[in-house]
Order: C-alpha cells, then structure tokens, then sequence
C-alpha cells in the first residue's frame, strides 16, 4: 500500500518540472492570442459593433455593449494568462469564453450566414466565417481545457509520503 502512495507521490513530482514548462507555453499562446485577438476590436469599436449586429444574435440594444466590453475583456484574461495571475478565474472564463464563441460560430455557420468573422480583424474583407473559422477557433481549445485540469493531478493525502503540503498552483 506504501508502495503505490510512493509512486504517486513519484510520478508527481517527476510531472511537476514538465508540467510547468508546458503550462507556461499553454498561458503565453492562449494569453497572446486573447491579446491579439483584442487589440484590433479596441480600436475600431465601430467595426466591431458591425461584425457583432452582423450575427444577429443579440437585440440591438446590446450591440455597442458588446462591442465595447468583449475587447477588453479579451485584453484582461490575455493579461492575466500571461502575467500568471488570478489563474483560477482567467482559465474558466476563457474556456467559457472560448466555448461561447465556438458556439455562435457554429450556430451562424449553419444558418448559412456569410459573414466576417471578427475574430482577430474587424476589416469585412478579412476572415469570411467557414469551418476553418471553427477549426482554428476549437485549436484555442487545447491549451484553455489543457489549464483547466492541469491543476487536477491527484496529490497524495497530507501527511502520505508527501513532502509538498502546499496546494498546487498553476
């Protein structure tokens, strides 16, 4: 019984050295890519309030919100990615985020709307929503669902062979 805590208690620690460099590349990609995702939505707010009313999904009076408060949102949960702060929170609401975003892409793709994107540029001629759209957006997906349960990794019960007492943090 000693022995299978012991190798747990192994295999943590022989994951934790990887685990990090691995999930510092996953906050730098997914934290720049909300970054730049942002810059450009930020400003041109008119632009991106076309490319929002062009979903047709949401009333008209929340429109220029969304327009307004979505870039910076995305310029927020980049910085924190990259910065390494307030880890918890950032990671679900990219994912959340990210899900929802996903989400209106395939909705509007399969009503066969010929819209731009405005994922990363509010220029019209720019990005026409596709499969690809949805491709590339679901790639996001891996490094954000990779930080949501990189911190999930069972650690041995306090006390069992365990010399980190401390929570894991990301």
């Amino acid at each position: 019984m000693t022995i299978g805590r012991t190798k747990i208690a192994l295999k943590r620690r022989n994951l934790g050295s990887g685990s990090k460099v691995i999930i510092l590349a996953a906050r730098l990609i997914l934290g720049g890519v909300f970054v730049f995702a942002s810059i450009d939505k930020i400003l041109n707010p008119t632009a991106f309030a076309e490319a929002v009313y062009n979903y047709q999904i949401l009333p008209d009076s929340l429109i220029n919100l969304t327009a307004i408060v979505l870039p910076w949102m995305e310029l927020v949960l980049g910085s924190l990615l990259i910065i390494g702060i307030w880890m918890p929170g950032a990671v679900l609401v990219s994912n959340l985020l990210l899900l929802t975003l996903i989400g209106v892409l395939v909705y509007n793709t399969s009503r066969g709307l010929d819209i731009h994107c405005g994922c990363f540029s509010t220029e019209p001629s720019e990005n026409s929503l596709s499969i690809w759209t949805i491709a590339r957006d679901a790639l996001f997906l891996v490094p954000a669902v990779y930080l949501l349960f990189a911190n999930r990794i069972p650690e041995p019960a306090f006390g069992q062979n365990n010399t980190r007492n401390e929570p894991n943090q990301l």
